[in-house]
């Protein structure tokens, strides 16, 4: 508990020094006892460090044998680590300069942030710009890094749906007034991430945005309808696209073509299997030596299930729970203090973890079809640590900021 709070220290005086002023720690019910009360919730922080740590610890364990089989790597079994710990070292940078921002600040930034993110989208499909890895085009180049926007767009979708709902607070039961306008929005997104093609991210902005209307009180017969033609949507766009059915089919019964549609899902669950309770130990995988393909993004939960065990999967599954709890209490608290758009935000990002991550185990468990997301915190992947971090930062600042104004203070 030490390292958490010395992060729960650091990110109080960081916020005390962006508010411009010093603020007193009283004593109460706060602080029983006549101990300081905390700044932050040391169990959002903690659960949030133990998922960076363990990712940290299992990309390199998951990505040795690719990094020393590949010339495009030099030969070198630490290149996936230290691009990792330099990933999550500029995330935490960045996630602390988010939390220096008050959340009225991001409220004004809010607009002008999706707006951005979907002119990446846009950019991202110009021929000879967008980097194209595997068939999909997702990606910019900036020399030695590449940005994914659809992930800093998960960000900016929970952002402006916070902003637009507050906006619309008074007419959100109504359909022309409230809905339809952000509808219309997502679909445009949507379209942009289809044409990469990139549906996981599709499917969890979509998410994001709806999940945060529907808990700012959009009219439930209304949401009752948009779930039913999402599912009709998702549907037709799966049946539409053969690679997609070719998935489907594939996750059905991955043994009918364990070498073809179902060969990830196949060495994944021969991952599971061969754990058991306790695994075979750290380092000890064998479908991480070039059985089981991307073992250090999308399946590194496989990796963990083969030397962690059972037990390791469900530490895991247990500090996703706590943080995506935590999240969502963050948000309830702020909303029982008026504070509608901060309460909307920290529920968007504990939808945005909560979901992604349970899209990935299902993936990884054969429980749900084949799908390109990773593992939130843990895979990895530049932009997806950078964005989560991005996250966390702001969650912790809706959480200071609760705490602040329970104090009688101002945030």
């Amino acid at each position: 508990m030490k390292l958490a709070s010395r992060l729960s220290g650091r990110f109080a005086v960081a916020a005390g020094r962006a508010a411009g002023e010093a603020r007193p720690r009283p004593r109460g019910r706060f602080a029983p006892g006549g101990t300081p009360a905390q700044e932050l919730d040391l169990l959002l922080i903690w659960s949030a460090v133990g998922l960076l740590l363990i990712g940290l610890v299992m990309v390199y364990s998951a990505s040795i044998a690719t990094a020393e089989g590949s010339r495009f790597t030099g030969y070198q079994s630490h290149y996936f680590l230290m691009r990792h710990a330099v990933f999550l070292a500029i995330g935490i940078g960045l996630g602390l300069v988010s939390f220096r921002l008050p959340m009225a600040r991001w409220q004004q930034l809010a607009p002008a942030l999706f707006v951005a993110g979907v002119v990446l989208l846009v950019v991202v499909l110009i021929p000879g710009v967008g980097r194209e890895v595997n068939g999909a085009q997702r990606w910019l180049s900036l020399g030695p890094v590449n940005l994914q926007p659809s992930e800093l767009m998960k960000i900016f979708a929970a952002l402006y749906a916070a902003d637009y709902t507050v906006r619309k607070l008074d007419v959100m039961g109504s359909f022309m007034r409230g809905f339809l306008p952000m509808m219309v929005v997502i679909l445009f997104v949507g379209f942009l991430l289809l044409s990469e093609p990139d549906f996981g991210a599709f499917v969890v902005i979509t998410v994001i945005a709806f999940g945060v209307l529907f808990l700012g009180g959009v009219n439930v017969k209304v949401f009752v309808l948009l779930a039913v033609a999402a599912v009709i949507g998702f549907m037709i766009l799966i049946w539409t696209s053969p690679y997609r059915r070719d998935r489907i089919f594939g996750f059905m019964d991955p043994w009918q073509d364990a070498f073809g549609k179902g060969y990830q899902l196949s060495h994944s669950l021969i991952a599971f299997g061969r754990g058991e309770w306790f695994g075979v130990g750290l380092g000890g995988s064998v479908e991480k030596l070039f059985y089981l393909p991307e073992a250090h993004t999308d399946f590194l939960l496989a990796v963990i299930a083969e030397e962690l065990g059972f037990v390791g999967v469900v530490v895991v599954v247990a500090l996703f729970a706590v943080l995506v709890h935590r999240a969502f209490i963050v948000g309830r608290e702020a909303i029982r203090l008026e504070h509608y758009f901060s309460g909307l935000v920290a529920q968007g990002i504990g939808l945005w973890i909560g979901v992604q991550s349970f899209i990935n185990m299902g993936v990884n468990m054969g429980l749900l079809p084949t799908k390109g997301l990773t593992l939130p915190l843990m895979s990895f992947g530049g932009s997806g640590i950078v964005a989560n971090c991005i996250a966390l930062g702001i969650l912790l600042r809706v959480d200071w900021e609760n705490r602040q104004l329970m104090r009688g203070g101002r945030a």
